[in-house]
């Protein structure tokens, strides 16, 4: 009986060997930057938000994760204690930036109505907000919580064509589906009453809506579709007013888009290239005076997203492998991007350059080696709000899980 156990625990002991190498390390230095990354998430399939979304708390202490059911959870950056907020599956929306509350719709099924709830991440406590119809879809919710943003297209739902060869969604077909069906409608939609008001109307795939970190009726969309064939950043004020196109194209395959807003609202940054994937910048637009700065990078450093920190001082990008539009060959890296001007040595400085554009270019610093990462998942960084951390989501080890990476290079690496 004693000799029948021991292959039973020696099959024990090499499952429980085997689970404890599947499990992602806590902490580590990468060894090819010398920056210390740690894995804030617990669970398996966990994930970080949309690189524009606010998801941090008020205070800065926590960031918000969607875990493996769909629901919400809490995660604190400095002591990764997870909290559970909202279960079941929902759709996040951000923290609302003034009660610190967690917005998200929950919906049946595709076409039928959601209600909008906010939940306080520190007790769970949920409120409805309001119900909005079946063709609405939300997008972002205003600094001072009095307004959300979506889309709206009359009618029931257009069937989705089949994703492209990638498996990616297929953009000519979706933009053509926009333009030849009913105008599209950008909406606002009252927290305290559920009104809802037009904003604007065209037949264009309105897409990648959001509302100003700062400024509670500054709105920024896109036209969506293949970037070289539409005029995709777009600005508009709640009311209506103020329609403004952000980037007018000067070359065939020129592309822009990605964008997003820096934390005190100011400034729109962008990604662009100058044709696509041969001279590759993040380009910014101020609003309130309209003037431009383009920084430069080197191709290995384009990314599939960037990011600015809350100070404005330094960018990030998530890297991309050789798949993508950069066609990079090393470019598999999480970056950290320093901004610099280049210095204008005109001796006449004319009224003319109130209207040039301000060079500059990134000096790139690699943070986190993301080789064994599958860019099928785009890992969509953003800085904490205390800038010592780049968070970020990744299934470098396996599933996808959060992680972070501190700015500063570890003391033991130095």
């Amino acid at each position: 009986m004693r000799t029948a156990l021991i292959p039973a625990l020696f099959i024990i002991t090499l499952t429980g060997l085997a689970r404890a190498a599947e499990e992602p390390p806590v902490e580590w230095i990468d060894p090819d930057t010398g920056h210390r990354v740690v894995r804030l998430s617990s669970e398996p399939r966990t994930s970080s938000l949309y690189f524009h979304q606010n998801a941090y708390s008020r205070d800065g202490s926590r960031i918000i994760a969607t875990t493996s059911d769909g629901g919400i959870a809490t995660i604190n950056i400095a002591t990764r204690e997870i909290k559970k907020i909202v279960p079941g599956r929902v759709m996040v929306l951000v923290t609302g930036r003034k009660t610190g509350d967690v917005y998200y719709t929950r919906r049946a099924e595709r076409g039928a109505e959601a209600t909008v709830y906010a939940a306080n991440l520190d007790t769970g406590v949920e409120r409805k907000i309001t119900t909005i119809p079946g063709n609405v879809n939300l997008g972002s919710l205003n600094c001072d919580e009095t307004l959300l943003l979506g889309t709206r297209i009359p009618g029931p739902p257009a069937p989705r064509p089949p994703p492209n060869a990638s498996g990616r969604p297929d953009l000519r077909a979706n933009l053509a589906i926009a333009r030849s069906g009913p105008p599209r409608e950008l909406v606002t939609i009252s927290t305290a009453t559920g009104d809802i008001k037009v904003v604007h109307t065209e037949r264009e795939w309105t897409n990648h809506i959001q509302f100003s970190p700062t400024d509670p009726n500054q709105i920024l969309f896109c036209h969506e579709g293949p970037w070289h064939e539409v005029d995709r950043l777009w600005t508009v004020r709640a009311d209506g007013t103020g329609l403004t196109k952000i980037h007018t194209r000067t070359m065939t395959m020129e592309i822009a888009g990605h964008e997003f807003f820096s934390g005190d609202g100011k400034t729109i940054w962008y990604d662009l290239q100058t044709p696509r994937g041969e001279d590759f910048w993040v380009a910014g637009y101020e609003i309130a005076t309209g003037k431009r700065t383009w920084y430069h990078m080197e191709r290995d450093n384009w990314s599939v997203h960037f990011n600015v920190s809350p100070d404005g001082k330094l960018f990030a990008g998530d890297g991309f492998d050789e798949k993508g539009v950069s066609r990079a060959t090393n470019g598999h890296w999480i970056w950290l991007f320093r901004p610099e001007l280049v210095p204008d040595r005109a001796v006449d400085k004319s009224a003319l350059a109130d209207n040039l554009i301000t060079p500059g270019v990134f000096k790139a610093e690699r943070l986190v080696n993301m080789s064994k990462h599958n860019y099928r998942l785009e890992p969509n960084l953003t800085f904490s709000p205390d800038m010592k951390w780049i968070i970020f989501r990744s299934n470098m080890h396996g599933a996808t899980q959060v992680y972070a990476v501190e700015i500063a290079k570890s003391e033991t690496a130095k």
